[in-house]
């Protein structure tokens, strides 16, 4: 049996090495229950937005021993608190049957046959995502079907065909920040759950939002770096009020006392950095950006200028050992708080050499992309949302997370 079984293996999912920045067309999409957003292809899932392609079974193995696993129609997260039978499951729709998984493991009776866990709805579906009240009038689950919509009423059972006109057919569709997208092709359009209507310009590219793909560029930087989901590397406000942002290949700049933010590769402005910035902060006048062991400094102005000797060693000018996530410091002061995973180390950089002394540590988040200080006090960035603290002290005494704030909508005011 086991021979057989690996035999099947490799003739089912080996050799194939899927790029998603090459445009692929996804077979179905679902956020699990921490958010993160799985893309299906084939055997293969894409966990969030950058990274290889994993084999499916090794995260819901039983999909396999049913199916022998080439692909899967639909997939969604059933999200009703109320409803814990079914609360935080992960549905998968394959040809004619359904599969329930919590926490990655095969719910007892499963796989069961679609029309009996979802009466009335067809089977061989292309997608499907959950609408809870008050995005759909109920709580609901809609499928789609080639131009068939169907509204399945989560507490009746009661089915609602729809006609979405104008709405491209959907391969896969998903909810994601409280948004519907429905992906046709590599491209997406954000769509309204009980009309189907699709406001806005669209359909735009899966590559430009949902994925890092640094060659792929076809619209305008401003309008993906500014609403893409992907998280920031690094955020420093200088001492003038003007923010930068870095994220894979890009930085996004605002001005101060300006509303509008302008983008450009980070190649262009700090070529020596290249791209993918671990860390950076503000201090007289200068941006020290931090990539893996290194610390490279520019002094602000038209064009930045590389400080000559740089780049130096983070050890020689911070006094700790990379990688970090991210530091920053606050106006007016010469303290650099240097975050590396759950510990802020303070550095006085009037001092040399450095001598890092431990501030503290914080246990809300097990580790944070980026950070910055500015007059209104801390925002810590991770995954697409920021946090506010009024200082770093306040920052490091917390026993509750602050409230989530959207950094796409609420930093970079971008529409959807």
């Amino acid at each position: 049996k086991y021979e057989g079984h690996e035999g099947h293996d490799h003739g089912h999912h080996a050799g194939v090495l899927l790029d998603r920045c090459q445009g692929i067309e996804m077979d179905a999409v679902a956020v699990t229950e921490e958010g993160i957003p799985y893309f299906f292809k084939g055997g293969h899932v894409f966990k969030g937005f950058h990274g290889k392609a994993e084999l499916s079974n090794q995260s819901f193995a039983e999909l396999d021993d049913h199916h022998h696993l080439g692909h899967v129609d639909a997939a969604f997260l059933m999200h009703f608190p109320d409803k814990p039978t079914e609360h935080d499951h992960i549905f998968f729709m394959l040809d004619t049957k359904v599969f329930s998984f919590y926490k990655h493991q095969l719910e007892t009776g499963f796989p069961k046959d679609i029309s009996e866990v979802f009466p009335g709805i067809p089977d061989h579906l292309d997608a499907a995502v959950v609408c809870p009240a008050p995005d759909c009038e109920e709580d609901a689950v809609i499928f789609f079907k080639g131009d068939e919509i169907y509204h399945y009423n989560v507490k009746t059972k009661k089915v609602e065909e729809k006609k979405f006109e104008g709405m491209p057919n959907c391969t896969s569709a998903f909810r994601f920040m409280e948004h519907y997208y429905c992906f046709h092709g590599h491209q997406f359009s954000k769509f309204d759950p009980k009309t189907g209507e699709v406001h806005g310009r669209y359909p735009k590219e899966a590559r430009d939002y949902f994925m890092k793909c640094s060659k792929f560029d076809t619209t305008d930087h401003i309008e993906r770096e500014r609403c893409s989901r992907v998280h920031l590397d690094a955020i420093t406000s200088d001492d003038a009020g003007n923010i930068y942002a870095f994220r894979g290949h890009h930085f996004l700049e605002q001005d101060a006392g300006n509303d509008t933010w302008a983008a450009d590769t980070i190649e262009s402005d700090f070529k020596e950095l290249h791209s993918e910035v671990d860390a950076t902060f503000s201090y007289e006048n200068h941006l020290y950006m931090v990539k893996d062991d290194k610390v490279y400094v520019y002094k602000v102005g038209e064009p930045h200028t590389h400080l000559d000797g740089y780049p130096k060693a983070l050890k020689e000018v911070l006094g700790v050992d990379g990688p970090i996530d991210a530091a920053f410091v606050c106006q007016d002061h010469h303290i650099a708080h240097v975050i590396k995973g759950q510990t802020v180390y303070d550095v006085d950089l009037k001092a040399s050499p450095p001598v890092p002394v431990k501030e503290g540590s914080f246990t809300l988040f097990n580790k944070v992309d980026a950070a910055m200080c500015g007059p209104e006090g801390v925002k810590l960035f991770k995954g697409n949302h920021y946090f506010h603290f009024q200082s770093v002290k306040v920052m490091l005494m917390a026993k509750a997370i602050p409230e989530e704030h959207k950094t796409a909508l609420e930093l970079f005011g971008c529409d959807h």
